[in-house]
């Protein structure tokens, strides 16, 4: 490859990066993976970067797995927490974004739950801004672990039919996703429940599927979304128990297929709601390697962006 770094200072979403950027993480991931596998999991390569990881809304696994990427990195890491902080004596963003810069932070890590904020920052700052997830926007990150999950599984993404089940509406791993897997080179569709798909997704040229099991019929890999209930304003489905009724996916579900399908959640899951445990914990899940890859990849872009600096 004749690229060596990115086309971009920041990781604003997949819409803004390239099929070329996201072979090099990937390539730049599969270094860092065999690193986190060694007795000694630590690298020198961001021993002079500061990082801050500003999270404006609620979060496990994507902290974690950031914190736990930087630390890998040697870098030096301050956390903020929204809930502690002086956003609730009514201080701006940008200001408190500001007074985290003037202690000379390199780069940025954001979580916030208005669309547009990673945006928004990187034309303020001088720090690189990385996409951590902004409402119902884009979660650049959790694509890209995901994307990489499926290579490692199969060898590589292009040709590949991959079925995104459940709250396409207020999900921002749909939608970067969708952006991913095509630039990638696979097919996509999307299922749920006609209230649950966004009008005009057909645009971003990805198929509709209402049936659940014509949707695992035709795909390789079902990527299942939760029911995001804090994001609902009005009631989209009649009741949780009806939802998994009609979409849930378990062992009897699966039985029915004449193949194997590869089976992946980007967590929290409500077990018994979009997925049973006899699935969640089955052959088919790699989801808990959808965790290991997304300290990989984390790793991978930190590393890029530092590279930008």
């Amino acid at each position: 490859m004749s690229e060596t770094h990115l086309s971009t200072r920041h990781l604003l979403g997949i819409k803004y990066i390239n099929e070329a950027d996201i072979q090099l993480i990937f390539q730049t991931a599969d270094e860092f993976k065999d690193v986190i596998n060694r007795p000694i999991k630590k690298v020198p390569s961001l021993r002079d970067v500061t990082i801050a990881n500003l999270f404006f809304e609620n979060s496990t696994r994507t902290k974690i797995s950031f914190e736990l990427a930087e630390k890998r990195l040697s870098a030096d890491v301050v956390n903020f927490s929204a809930s502690s902080s002086s956003v609730k004596k009514g201080e701006t963003l940008l200001d408190t974004v500001n007074n985290v810069l003037s202690m000379k932070v390199d780069i940025i890590v954001i979580r916030h739950p208005t669309p547009g904020t990673p945006i928004y920052l990187s034309r303020r700052v001088e720090a690189n801004i990385i996409n951590a997830g902004d409402g119902t926007h884009e979660h650049p990150t959790q694509a890209l672990l995901d994307a990489y999950s499926i290579r490692s599984k199969y060898g590589d993404v292009a040709g590949k039919k991959v079925v995104i089940v459940g709250d396409i509406k207020h999900s921002r791993v749909a939608l970067s996703n969708i952006f991913c897997l095509q630039k990638l080179g696979a097919k996509v569709k999307v299922c749920g429940p006609p209230t649950l798909i966004p009008k005009h997704i057909e645009s971003l040229g990805v198929g509709v599927e209402y049936d659940i099991d014509k949707a695992l019929a035709w795909c390789d890999v079902a990527n299942v979304l939760r029911i995001q209930l804090e994001r609902q304003d009005v009631k989209y489905i009649p009741s949780l128990r009806e939802y998994a009724l009609f979409y849930g996916i378990n062992k009897e579900r699966l039985s029915k297929l004449d193949k194997e399908i590869t089976i992946m959640h980007p967590g929290p899951i409500n077990r018994g709601i979009e997925l049973n445990s006899d699935v969640a914990d089955s052959e088919h899940s790699i989801i808990l390697e959808q965790v290991e890859n997304g300290v990989a990849i984390r790793m991978a872009v930190l590393y890029l962006l530092a590279g930008r600096r």
